[in-house]
């Protein structure tokens, strides 16, 4: 019998409106958003009734993102639906810790605020953007970005697909050359140059946080997005590096794999991670988590 992967959603995902019928239905998902609220007030009404602009700002998303998804989760959790494995892309992997044990959920949600700060206040200073490149080989990619002084690759989403980060005065450009390869440039629902140098900053800051946290042995085989392996004892190094290089996806997916996953469940709002384990691994079962509860509900 195979093994069960949660995989924990990235920004851009976010929508007006998230996780209400989850606070509305579920108590397991009540209680977290409660709980985000008391140490962030306005966080679940952020959730259910911002906009999406406001939930475009980084020093938001990530929280509500977070909230979402450990709510999520917990429903799962419930139900005794438990994972062999877990992975969190990006501010993902901050949700997957908490889940997996690494630390406490409360100290997860402080962490993943403070991160959301310090990544929007290095994001303010330039004037930078993400962007998806499809229809190019990574090797393709990153020839590309070295023609470039400020475009870097940053997210190995999935074969075919790799996110770049830049300086906007740079884009157009950037965007001509992967015409001329082939490729198309797809702009990303985020406000920053995320997982790049540009974030070197956030990341030394982040790492001052989370000198201070004591972590827990985690009871669920934790990826990282740094090294795509399991977590070793090094977590301070693994969470604040991950915030300045690249997310390394595709790796993550297939080594899950390889030690026997063949179900993933992604945990978050929207099915991006579902999208891109299809092309990484066309045999493994996906689902969002929605439609998960749903099949389960039904049985």
């Amino acid at each position: 019998m195979g093994k069960i992967a949660f995989v924990f959603s990235g920004q851009g995902d976010q929508h007006p409106g998230m996780g209400r019928e989850f606070a509305e239905k579920y108590p397991a998902a009540a209680e977290v958003f409660a709980m985000c609220d008391r140490l962030r007030p306005g966080t679940s009404s952020q959730c259910f009734e911002g906009t999406e602009e406001e939930l475009k700002e980084t020093k938001n998303t990530q929280p509500c993102l977070f909230a979402f998804e450990l709510a999520a989760a917990m429903v799962l959790h419930r139900k005794g639906i438990t994972p062999d494995f877990a992975a969190g892309f990006s501010l993902g992997e901050v949700a997957a810790a908490a889940y997996s044990g690494i630390f406490d959920y409360e100290m997860g949600f402080r962490l993943v605020c403070r991160r959301g700060e310090l990544m929007q206040r290095e994001a303010e200073k330039f004037d930078t953007m993400m962007a998806a490149v499809v229809k190019l080989t990574a090797e393709q990619v990153e020839e590309i970005c070295q023609q470039f002084t400020d475009v870097y690759p940053v997210n190995y989403n999935a074969p075919g697909q790799i996110a770049v980060s830049g300086l906007s005065a740079q884009m157009a450009d950037f965007k001509e050359e992967v015409k001329k390869a082939g490729g198309r440039v797809i702009p990303l629902k985020v406000k920053g140059a995320f997982h790049s140098p540009f974030m070197k900053e956030a990341a030394r800051a982040f790492e001052d946080e989370l000198a201070n946290v004591q972590f827990g042995q985690g009871n669920i085989t934790l990826y990282s997005n740094l090294t795509s392996e399991p977590y070793t004892e090094d977590v301070v190094h693994l969470l604040s590096e991950q915030i300045c290089s690249p997310v390394q996806w595709e790796k993550i997916i297939r080594n899950m794999a390889a030690q026997g996953a063949d179900t993933f469940i992604e945990i978050g709002p929207g099915k991006t991670l579902v999208n891109l384990i299809k092309r990484i691994s066309p045999e493994a079962t996906v689902h969002t988590v929605t439609e998960y509860l749903a099949e389960v509900e039904t049985c």
